[in-house]
């Protein structure tokens, strides 16, 4: 935390100079976020509301005795320091309580999307060895049709109801003490693992230390104008799977006492959004640029629905002006902030003491240095294209990729952690965004790796080759799109191509299907035979632009 004494200075430059980090080597997420919380009876930790306008609060105390007795339940079923247990749940209480009690058990919490279909599920989930699998009770199905891929899975337990012959979260925390000891872990053991798409291969698992909640609060604070204050409340649409969710909206925020929103829901609903920030008094939020650029859409929001936001900040890609200043006008304060899935929250801005450049990302945040790399690691002067490099010393850097040494040396040249994202860096210290490195498609906010896409569509009898790729898109920022290659003497049609969406949608997600399909007779390929997605990439650019 960034402390009173700090923000008294009230000079962004003075409190990034000053600043220095301060984590304790014993530490464990779950009693900094909940347990500590917990002698005041009466304090909210989390309200929550489902799709279909059910109602529960929870308070720290009651969070604390719940996730005991869920970690005492996990702990007989054999689970213990170091295990990996996957998360399957929507934003509801059990998600929570299942994230705190791993924690707990110093075990390694694995957030999954309902978005997911069986084969990003089941490689999750054996790419990392997870003993334990929790899923809602309307995934029932998909989970025990795809049992017999699970490689590890010792135990399913369902969320939200019974079903013959799997173990029963109710049931689980009924039958066991509220009393439980915190196994003792150092701010340096592993906590999350939370799988980012790659260029190349399937997804990878990015393992995340304790340390890395106390190492996002300085961005956290700075993004919402020196969080907490007196009413503050926080929500996000964003699913509890992906970093932005999970750590930045309902981790983190818990540090401080601050009660936290859970809405329930399987798609998004922009009235829905406001009817909730009107409904719980709403104060700060992370809303994902798709959804911004959805909500700006609802007529008279404003004047239709009580708003008393405080703070609001964006990231994953850039906002549009237009939709920037609809979002200040309409919340207070809306900000963009820069991170990934490896590294959080390091640069950002402060409305109320850091003069925002429109277009601009801001400022590393203090504790975090962040520069502009060449090729060779060497940290460029201001004004000089090159990749943005996070120094692998920030207590919010992730351990590495699971199981994955070879990738891990690959995302670091000596000192700097890359990012894969190229920018410039002015003379003030504001990080200004050009373009991605890499083949990785940033669509509504998503990361989404092109590999895992193609391998998938490669299924389909009728494809030959195949090659997946963004395409621009006004709305998504971009979009999913697929270039295949037929086997001789299939033709193309509306058929094969709606067959193929619907394999992406049901196997891997729906975020992840191509929305555009373009069948070719060839591709452009290397000496080696290799296809150029770059050389796809900037046809289509061109194509979209020309068609504005």
């Amino acid at each position: 935390m960034i402390g009173k004494d700090l923000q008294s200075l009230k000079d962004f430059k003075k409190i990034y100079n000053a600043f220095s980090w301060d984590i304790a080597q014993s530490y464990n997420v779950a009693w900094d976020v909940c347990d500590k919380h917990s002698s005041n009876p009466d304090k909210v930790g989390l309200y929550y509301e489902s799709e279909d306008g059910k109602q529960a609060v929870y308070t720290f105390s009651e969070l604390k005795r719940l996730s005991n007795r869920l970690a005492n339940a996990l702990m007989g079923l054999g689970l213990g320091h170091g295990d990996r247990v996957g998360i399957y749940l929507p934003q509801r209480p059990e998600a929570a309580l299942a994230h705190l009690a791993t924690l707990k058990l110093g075990a390694i919490s694995v957030p999954m999307t309902p978005m997911f279909g069986p084969e990003a599920i089941a490689h999750r989930m054996n790419d990392c060895h997870a003993k334990v699998l929790l899923f809602a009770l309307e995934d029932c199905e998909k989970i025990l049709d795809m049992r017999h891929q699970f490689e590890t899975i010792e135990h399913l337990i369902v969320a939200g109801g019974e079903q013959k012959g799997i173990r029963e979260f109710d049931s689980l925390l009924n039958n066991s003490s509220e009393e439980f000891k915190i196994v003792a872990t150092s701010a340096d053991d592993p906590a999350f693992l939370v799988y980012t798409s790659g260029t190349t291969g399937l997804p990878k698992g990015a393992l995340h230390a304790h340390r890395c909640i106390p190492g996002r609060l300085t961005g956290l604070e700075m993004a919402h104008n020196f969080l907490p204050q007196e009413g503050d409340l926080f929500w996000t649409p964003a699913d509890w799977a992906w970093i932005g969710g999970l750590l930045d909206s309902l981790i983190a925020p818990w540090t401080y006492g601050i009660p936290v929103l859970a809405a329930e829901r399987r798609r998004f609903d922009p009235d829905r959004a406001f009817a909730l920030i009107e409904k719980y008094r709403v104060r700060n939020a992370f809303l994902p640029p798709l959804a911004l650029k959805i909500m700006s859409r609802v007529t008279n929001a404003s004047s239709r629905y009580r708003i008393l936001m405080r703070s609001v900040h964006s990231g994953g890609e850039s906002l549009p002006i237009d939709v920037l200043d609809w979002g200040k006008e309409t919340f207070y304060s809306l900000i963009e902030m820069y991170g990934m899935t490896e590294m959080g929250f390091v640069v950002g801005n402060c409305p109320s003491i850091l003069p925002i450049k429109p277009g601009s990302m801001g400022k590393a945040y203090p504790g975090h240095r962040v520069e502009i790399v060449d090729e060779a690691g060497q940290v460029l002067p201001p004004g000089q294209l090159g990749e943005v490099a996070i120094h692998r010393s920030d207590p919010g850097m992730f351990l590495g990729y699971w199981g994955n040494h070879e990738a891990t040396e690959e995302k670091f040249i000596g000192e700097w952690m890359l990012s894969s994202d190229l920018a410039i860096k002015d003379e003030e210290g504001y990080f200004w965004f050009k373009s991605r490195k890499d083949d990785v498609i940033t669509s509504a906010g998503y990361r989404i790796g092109p590999e895992e896409i193609e391998k998938c569509i490669f299924k389909h009898p009728s494809v030959q080759d195949v090659a997946v790729t963004a395409s621009p898109d006004p709305v998504r920022g971009s979009i999913v799109k697929a270039f295949i290659m037929l086997k001789k003497g299939v033709a193309p049609s509306e058929a094969i191509r709606d067959e193929i969406q619907a394999m992406v949608k049901k196997n891997l997600g729906a975020y992840e299907y191509p929305r555009e399909i373009e069948f070719l007779e060839d591709f452009p390929r290397t000496v080696t035979g290799k296809i150029q997605r770059h050389v796809l990439r900037e046809l289509e650019n061109q194509k979209k632009a020309m068609k504005k």
